[in-house]
């Protein structure tokens, strides 16, 4: 369907970008699905690579090793077009990567509320090293601590969505992949 509404020799890459929790993946999935666009989750394709989870990758090389091997996948991927692609929470906050994905293809960020963001995320905190073993109250302080760091890169994004009343059809339509 995508590919029909893309003949005029426009290629295109969508880059989701938001806070860990905001429903990259998720909401990748289905912008792949309805546009026929591959999808990538740049955090499945960093542990596939290693052949460790992120948080064992946390563990055993820190945070900057991490975003190193985020900075290199982004890199890797930027000739990919007719790709959905689910970003980190913290890539575009790194190594001037909100840059190259904005000059590569539509950058989108999923905005969401910190408290909606603390409830998704308490029920995940094993697998995320960042919030690892933080009680309810730590997990809103650093939740709203972190946003107010990265709101100023994620602001960058051509289209803002507000994940709270979020709709697939309108943020097609935003991407200009479906008529009004």
């Amino acid at each position: 369907m995508c590919r029909f509404l893309l003949s005029n020799g426009l290629e295109m890459k969508i880059f989701l970008t938001g806070f860990m929790g905001s429903g990259k993946s998720t909401i990748g999935r289905q912008i792949s699905e309805v546009i026929g666009f591959d999808f990538l989750d740049t955090d499945l394709l960093i542990e596939r690579e290693q052949g460790k989870t992120i948080a064992e990758i946390f563990d055993a090389g820190g945070e900057a090793a991490f975003r190193q091997l985020e900075h290199d996948l982004l890199v890797s991927l930027l000739p990919r077009d007719f790709a959905v692609i689910s970003t980190g929470g913290g890539m575009p906050c790194f190594h001037h990567n909100m840059d190259l994905m904005l000059n590569s293809g539509k950058v989108v960020y999923l905005k969401t509320h910190p408290q909606t963001l603390a409830g998704r995320l308490i029920r995940s905190q094993t697998e995320r090293p960042l919030i690892r073993d933080k009680t309810a109250e730590e997990l809103q302080a650093y939740i709203t601590a972190r946003l107010q760091e990265r709101e100023p890169f994620y602001r960058r994004a051509e289209i803002i969505v507000q994940t709270e009343n979020f709709s697939l059809n309108q943020l097609l339509r935003s991407l200009n992949l479906m008529k009004s």
